[in-house]
């Protein structure tokens, strides 16, 4: 399914077409594909060179930990994103290793870590969804994360599937238009609310 954005200026084709998906193939991603997903999240920037982003990968073929995280999905990621071959929490480390103080800039830079991934999954043909909705007290005991990391996000990564596959409410959403909010209502200069011509 083609769902290329209709954007105000022109922007990356990879961008552009990067959505998120619900319906995945049962096509497994295979390791080296998984392995550059991974490098392109360690090459982000990093306040510091924390790298406070760490991965906890669950694989479909890993039947009890697949079922067990999508068990902490909450109400219709459930639905679908047992589906994906591959599920990845995204973890952030929520001390310094320097001198364990808090990380004020850690999910910013975990944000970039899985920005550089996406674009590196889309590059080699993969679609990903990225999900808050999951009980994120239930999760650090599935994964057994430690107390200093933060699970920030679940994200189902695999090749694209059917859409007739998913269930009819999810169909529609899935074919739905993608939108934006204009790009003067996100942007300020010089100062919050002006606009580049005031």
């Amino acid at each position: 399914m083609n769902k290329r954005a209709i954007t105000e200026q022109p922007i990356h084709p990879i961008l552009a077409e990067r959505w998120s998906p619900r319906a995945f193939s049962e096509q497994p991603v295979p390791d080296g594909v998984l392995g550059s997903l991974l490098e392109a999240a360690r090459w982000a920037p990093s306040s510091r060179n924390e790298q406070p982003w760490r991965f906890v990968v669950v694989e479909r073929q890993n039947v009890d930990a697949h079922t067990a995280l999508t068990g902490v999905l909450s109400g219709n990621n459930r639905l679908w994103a047992g589906s994906a071959p591959l599920l990845l929490v995204a973890v952030a480390a929520a001390k310094n290793t320097r001198d364990a103080s808090p990380n004020a800039y850690a999910w910013y830079d975990l944000g970039q870590a899985v920005a550089h991934l996406t674009f590196q999954a889309s590059a080699d043909g993969l679609v990903l969804h990225q999900m808050g909705g999951f009980d994120k007290t239930k999760a650090r005991v599935v994964l057994a994360l430690p107390d200093d990391y933060d699970p920030v996000a679940v994200i189902a990564i695999g090749y694209p599937g059917e859409v007739d596959a998913l269930p009819a409410p999810l169909q529609e959403r899935e074919k739905g238009v993608r939108t934006r909010r204009a790009l003067a209502e996100s942007v300020s200069y010089g100062s919050w609310g002006e606009s580049r011509d005031s």
